[in-house]
């Protein structure tokens, strides 16, 4: 379909509204002003995006991103790029970067994420927001180029707006990402699922109960603990089995349970592994979300407060080792299966300009070169007192060995020492590029007032200690977190336009399960954090798994300039997504 006379001027930007029974689109040119507007029968829609994108390639402007571009992908119609007004509205409304009288702050038709968590201590890292309700932000027209306005004098008006241009870019190019992922799904075989299931779970439970292995795991457990009406399935139960043995851990997390010397460790661990692995992608996971030879999950780019994604179905961000070699290429297709090693420290180096961790990572194990500066005896003690440092860790192995850290890297460890303790005075952090932590609840705000007044008990203080220090662990991290996820989406960015100026193959040869868009081409098909996989006609997988590795090299460059660091990757090209 042509577009009409008045969209030949090549516009910068398309808004796309709707009407009661059309689409409206308004084109506006470089700064911003309105050249045209015009209606499109929304039957007619992805023709004429088409035809528009053909001819200017401009960016476009919608209210959210799932609502408009999935449609556009069914019908074969890829954008190179776009302005999400919902997820830059909750990075601008927030960022301490912008403005506090900017107009942006206070429209809350727009909000994708609470103004302030309602916690009673430190925000969850990992938490999805529950406020991507199905409502929507505002689809007019109108208000749709209002809030364009309200967002582009924000960042005029901002402290450092070329952080925040590249940040909302990047915000916006993983929201086209995360509907492609979805539309060209990954390559997935149920039978060996159904296999992997079986040898390692047990048979299928005809009733639905746990299979066979991972009830005797369970049984182990209990004996170590000593108590054969243990608990294993409630945090609060199982963590109170285990202070009874000794076992003194706040949590039962993989890191912190490693820490410790004790006979249950081994089987607990076993029986987490095997419980998650029914709980996330067993069988009923299987019955539900892989068919036809795909998976296709729903990414939630944003989704945690940190800026990394969430997944709101499917469990899209987990692949595990059990269940790698479900994941297979179609016939004559290859995957290239990617990822970063230790991902934040290498951030961290990079934004603290700390050159001597940086020297540690450059061009191997980053963990190795720690040991090898001397900083501590092995590695492992090098990948525990890393995490500790990111996290806040202050007992057990952890806080013994980053002390030794901070002797070593000053800079890096100073970052976030720092941010941990802004966020223990109930001040808020940035990322690199400007995304900015959510201030405490007023919960919290109240109960560190309440701790410095007469009338406070001892349980009042020493509450008020403990949720400082946890929202001090949580802003430590979030500046590297959040930063590592601005690095990794500058990485899939670049690496998706690599991949489109790749050659095409011939219908004999196409892989049409990745639907219209991508059954011809080399994409991207499964993103993780720090690990992407490509699934790539087999003669083009040595140029794709160039292309990943030139764009992991483009990100570093884009976000800090020429300082030293080095982002190693581990490039694999496999029919399968098994790791060596």
């Amino acid at each position: 379909m042509t577009p009409p006379p008045e969209h030949r001027r090549a516009p910068a930007a398309v808004v796309l509204g709707r009407t009661a029974d059309a689409i409206a689109a308004a084109t506006l040119d470089e700064e911003g002003a309105e050249l045209a507007r015009t209606e499109v029968a929304a039957s007619e829609l992805s023709a004429w995006v088409a035809g528009v994108e053909q001819m200017s390639s401009p960016r476009w402007v919608w209210n959210d991103a799932p609502r408009w571009y999935g449609t556009l992908l069914a019908d074969g119609v890829r954008v190179a790029r776009c302005h999400d007004l919902r997820l830059c509205h909750a990075i601008l409304r927030d960022s301490a970067l912008v403005a506090e009288s900017a107009a942006v702050r206070r429209d809350a038709r727009w909000d994708a994420a609470p103004h302030a968590a309602e916690e009673s201590s430190a925000p969850a890292l990992f938490e999805l927001d529950d406020t991507q309700s199905s409502v929507g932000p505002p689809g007019d027209l109108d208000e749709a180029l209002a809030e364009l306005t309200r967002q582009r004098e924000a960042i005029a008006g901002s402290a450092d707006p070329a952080r925040l241009r590249l940040l909302l870019a990047a915000e916006s190019a993983g929201a086209l990402l995360a509907e492609e992922l979805r539309a060209a799904g990954v390559p997935w075989d149920a039978r060996e699922h159904d296999r992997i299931l079986a040898e390692t779970l047990g048979e299928r439970p005809p009733s639905g109960g746990k299979p066979a292995k991972l009830v005797a795991a369970g049984d182990r457990v209990r004996a170590a603990l000593g108590d054969p009406g243990a608990s294993l399935d409630s945090q609060p139960k199982l963590l109170r089995s285990l202070h009874r043995v000794g076992v003194m851990v706040e949590s039962t997390s993989r890191w912190e349970l490693a820490e410790q010397e004790h006979p249950v460790v081994a089987p607990l661990l076993e029986y987490k592994r095997l419980s998650r692995l029914l709980s996330a992608n067993g069988w009923t996971w299987l019955d539900e979300w892989v068919s036809e030879g795909r998976f296709r999950p729903v990414y939630v780019p944003g989704g945690v407060v940190t800026g990394r994604w969430a997944s709101s179905g499917g469990g899209a961000l987990q692949l595990p080792r059990q269940l790698r070699e479900a994941v297979r290429a179609d016939p004559g297709w290859k995957l290239v299966v990617a990822d970063v090693a230790q991902l934040e420290p290498r951030v961290l180096a990079a934004m603290s300009s700390d050159a001597a961790l940086a020297a540690a990572a450059r061009g191997r194990d980053l963990y190795a070169g720690i040991v090898d500066s001397g900083a501590v005896g092995t590695r492992q003690d090098a990948k525990i007192a890393i995490l500790g440092a990111m996290y806040g860790a202050t007992t057990g192995q952890s806080g013994r060995l980053v002390p030794r850290l901070r002797r070593a890297y000053p800079r890096a460890m100073g970052l976030v020492d720092d941010a941990a303790r802004t966020g223990e005075d109930g001040g808020v952090v940035s990322t690199w590029l400007g995304r900015t932590s959510p201030p405490p609840s007023g919960a919290w705000s109240a109960a560190q007032s309440h701790a410095t007044e007469a009338e406070a008990s001892g349980a009042d203080e020493t509450r008020a200690r403990r949720w400082a220090r946890d929202r001090g662990r949580f802003t430590r991290n979030f500046v590297v977190q959040g930063t590592a996820a601005e690095w990794a989406l500058a990485w899939l960015a670049d690496l998706r336009g690599r991949l489109w100026a790749l050659p095409t193959v011939d219908a004999d040869h196409a892989a049409p399960r990745s639907g219209p868009v991508f059954g011809s081409r080399a994409h991207l098909a499964f993103y993780l954090h720090d690990e992407v996989i490509v699934h790539t006609p087999a003669e083009l997988a040595d140029a794709a798994a160039r292309a990943v590795t030139d764009a992991a090299a483009a990100a570093g460059r884009l976000l800090f300039g020429d300082f030293p660091v080095d982002f190693r990757l581990d490039v694999r090209v496999s029919d399968t997504a098994l790791k060596d």
